[in-house]
Protein backbone atom coordinates (compact mmCIF):
# COMPACT_ATOMS: atom_id res chain seq x y z
CA UNK A 1 0.00 0.00 0.00
CA UNK A 2 3.01 2.47 1.32
CA UNK A 3 4.70 2.01 -2.67
CA UNK A 4 1.55 2.93 -4.07
CA UNK A 5 0.71 6.18 -1.94
CA UNK A 6 4.45 7.56 -2.68
CA UNK A 7 3.57 7.34 -6.21
CA UNK A 8 0.65 9.14 -5.83
CA UNK A 9 3.55 12.01 -4.79
CA UNK A 10 4.34 13.05 -8.26
CA UNK A 11 2.33 16.24 -7.83
CA UNK A 12 4.28 16.86 -4.43
CA UNK A 13 7.01 18.65 -4.13
CA UNK A 14 8.86 19.36 -0.73
CA UNK A 15 10.31 22.44 0.14
CA UNK A 16 13.41 21.03 2.53
CA UNK A 17 13.78 18.42 5.22
CA UNK A 18 15.31 18.78 8.67
CA UNK A 19 16.59 16.40 10.88
CA UNK A 20 17.53 17.50 14.34
CA UNK A 21 17.99 16.65 18.17
CA UNK A 22 15.64 17.21 20.90
CA UNK A 23 18.13 19.21 22.19
CA UNK A 24 17.84 21.17 18.87
CA UNK A 25 21.01 20.39 16.92
CA UNK A 26 20.56 20.04 13.26
CA UNK A 27 21.73 16.89 12.11
CA UNK A 28 21.28 17.15 8.49
CA UNK A 29 19.48 19.76 6.06
CA UNK A 30 18.20 19.04 2.50
CA UNK A 31 16.32 22.14 0.61
CA UNK A 32 14.77 21.94 -2.40
CA UNK A 33 14.20 25.36 -2.84
CA UNK A 34 16.90 28.02 -3.60
CA UNK A 35 17.28 30.21 -0.39
CA UNK A 36 20.09 32.79 1.47
CA UNK A 37 22.15 31.14 4.09
CA UNK A 38 20.63 33.76 6.32
CA UNK A 39 17.01 32.48 5.60
CA UNK A 40 18.13 28.64 5.35
CA UNK A 41 19.19 29.39 9.34
CA UNK A 42 16.39 31.95 10.43
CA UNK A 43 13.96 29.01 8.79
CA UNK A 44 15.76 25.93 10.81
CA UNK A 45 16.00 27.67 14.04
CA UNK A 46 12.57 29.34 14.31
CA UNK A 47 11.20 25.40 13.35
CA UNK A 48 12.97 23.82 15.57
CA UNK A 49 11.89 26.03 18.50
CA UNK A 50 8.57 25.81 17.43
CA UNK A 51 8.43 22.09 16.94
CA UNK A 52 10.50 21.20 20.22
CA UNK A 53 7.89 23.58 22.40
CA UNK A 54 5.04 21.26 21.50
CA UNK A 55 3.37 18.94 23.52
CA UNK A 56 4.15 15.36 22.34
CA UNK A 57 0.54 14.21 22.10
CA UNK A 58 -0.33 17.05 19.80
CA UNK A 59 -0.88 17.16 15.92
CA UNK A 60 2.42 16.43 13.43
CA UNK A 61 1.16 18.71 11.39
CA UNK A 62 1.07 22.81 11.50
CA UNK A 63 0.63 25.42 9.53
CA UNK A 64 3.88 27.60 9.15
CA UNK A 65 4.13 30.80 6.94
CA UNK A 66 2.75 29.75 3.53
CA UNK A 67 3.59 26.07 4.15
CA UNK A 68 2.44 22.67 5.85
CA UNK A 69 4.65 21.68 8.51
CA UNK A 70 4.92 17.78 8.93
CA UNK A 71 7.37 16.39 11.48
CA UNK A 72 7.85 13.29 13.44
CA UNK A 73 10.18 12.19 16.25
CA UNK A 74 12.02 8.71 16.15
CA UNK A 75 14.14 8.38 19.57
CA UNK A 76 16.12 11.40 19.95
CA UNK A 77 15.56 12.67 16.42
CA UNK A 78 12.44 14.86 14.72
CA UNK A 79 12.33 14.65 11.38
CA UNK A 80 10.88 17.83 9.65
CA UNK A 81 9.16 18.44 6.05
CA UNK A 82 7.96 21.25 4.63
CA UNK A 83 5.24 21.16 1.81
CA UNK A 84 2.69 23.41 0.02
CA UNK A 85 0.12 23.95 1.51
CA UNK A 86 -2.42 21.69 -0.89
CA UNK A 87 -0.06 18.85 -0.64
CA UNK A 88 -1.37 15.72 1.11
CA UNK A 89 0.52 15.41 4.67
CA UNK A 90 -0.17 11.91 5.46
CA UNK A 91 2.37 10.79 2.26
CA UNK A 92 4.55 13.59 3.86
CA UNK A 93 4.47 11.44 6.79
CA UNK A 94 5.02 8.49 4.83
CA UNK A 95 7.89 9.64 2.82
CA UNK A 96 9.51 10.55 6.72
CA UNK A 97 8.72 7.06 7.93
CA UNK A 98 9.96 5.42 4.26
CA UNK A 99 13.25 7.59 5.10
CA UNK A 100 13.27 6.05 8.63
CA UNK A 101 13.66 2.51 7.06
CA UNK A 102 15.60 3.13 5.20
CA UNK A 103 18.27 4.53 7.61
CA UNK A 104 17.46 1.49 9.84
CA UNK A 105 17.94 -1.18 7.13
CA UNK A 106 21.47 0.41 6.03
CA UNK A 107 22.62 1.06 9.85
CA UNK A 108 20.78 -1.25 11.67
CA UNK A 109 18.23 0.57 13.70
CA UNK A 110 19.81 4.22 13.57
CA UNK A 111 20.49 6.19 16.03
CA UNK A 112 21.55 9.57 16.44
CA UNK A 113 25.33 9.10 16.38
CA UNK A 114 24.70 7.32 13.20
CA UNK A 115 23.60 10.71 11.44
CA UNK A 116 26.29 12.70 12.92
CA UNK A 117 29.18 10.59 11.98
CA UNK A 118 27.97 8.73 8.97
CA UNK A 119 26.10 11.86 7.40
CA UNK A 120 27.28 11.81 3.86
CA UNK A 121 25.79 8.10 3.94
CA UNK A 122 22.56 9.50 5.40
CA UNK A 123 22.67 12.11 2.52
CA UNK A 124 23.03 9.36 0.00
CA UNK A 125 20.23 7.71 0.96
CA UNK A 126 17.86 10.13 1.07
CA UNK A 127 18.98 11.54 -2.62
CA UNK A 128 18.68 8.11 -3.26
CA UNK A 129 15.24 8.86 -2.55
CA UNK A 130 14.04 11.84 -3.12
CA UNK A 131 15.05 13.43 -6.37
CA UNK A 132 14.42 17.41 -6.17
CA UNK A 133 12.10 16.89 -3.50
CA UNK A 134 9.96 14.10 -4.92
CA UNK A 135 9.93 10.68 -4.21
CA UNK A 136 11.75 8.80 -7.47
CA UNK A 137 12.51 5.50 -6.10
CA UNK A 138 9.74 4.20 -3.66
CA UNK A 139 11.48 0.29 -3.52
CA UNK A 140 13.31 0.28 -0.57
CA UNK A 141 14.59 -3.09 -2.12
CA UNK A 142 16.30 -0.81 -5.36
CA UNK A 143 17.15 1.90 -3.11
CA UNK A 144 19.18 -0.13 -1.16
CA UNK A 145 20.72 -2.33 -3.95
CA UNK A 146 22.14 1.29 -5.12
CA UNK A 147 23.34 2.14 -1.91
CA UNK A 148 24.98 -1.44 -1.56
CA UNK A 149 26.47 -0.65 -4.95
CA UNK A 150 28.05 2.53 -4.23
CA UNK A 151 29.68 1.19 -1.11
CA UNK A 152 30.91 -1.96 -2.96
CA UNK A 153 32.34 0.65 -5.29
CA UNK A 154 33.83 3.14 -3.10
CA UNK A 155 35.47 -0.12 -1.58
CA UNK A 156 37.10 -1.26 -4.85
CA UNK A 157 38.34 2.52 -5.42
CA UNK A 158 39.90 2.60 -1.85
CA UNK A 159 41.63 -1.12 -2.54
CA UNK A 160 42.84 0.54 -5.59
CA UNK A 161 43.78 3.35 -4.36
CA UNK A 162 46.12 1.69 -1.42
CA UNK A 163 47.77 -0.25 -4.06
CA UNK A 164 48.59 2.60 -5.59
CA UNK A 165 49.98 4.70 -2.84
CA UNK A 166 51.06 1.88 -0.55
CA UNK A 167 52.73 -1.40 -2.82
CA UNK A 168 53.72 -4.36 -0.81
CA UNK A 169 57.21 -5.24 -1.38
CA UNK A 170 57.95 -8.47 -2.06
Amino acid sequence: VMENNIHQTCDMTMQFMLLFSRQGKLRLQKWYVPLSDKERKKISRDLVQTILARKPKMCSFLEWRDLKIVYKRYASLYFCCAVEDQDNELITLEIIHRYVELLDKYFGSVCELDIIFNFEKAYFILDEFLLGGEAQETSKKNVLKAIEQADLLQEVRLTHWKGLLFPSHI
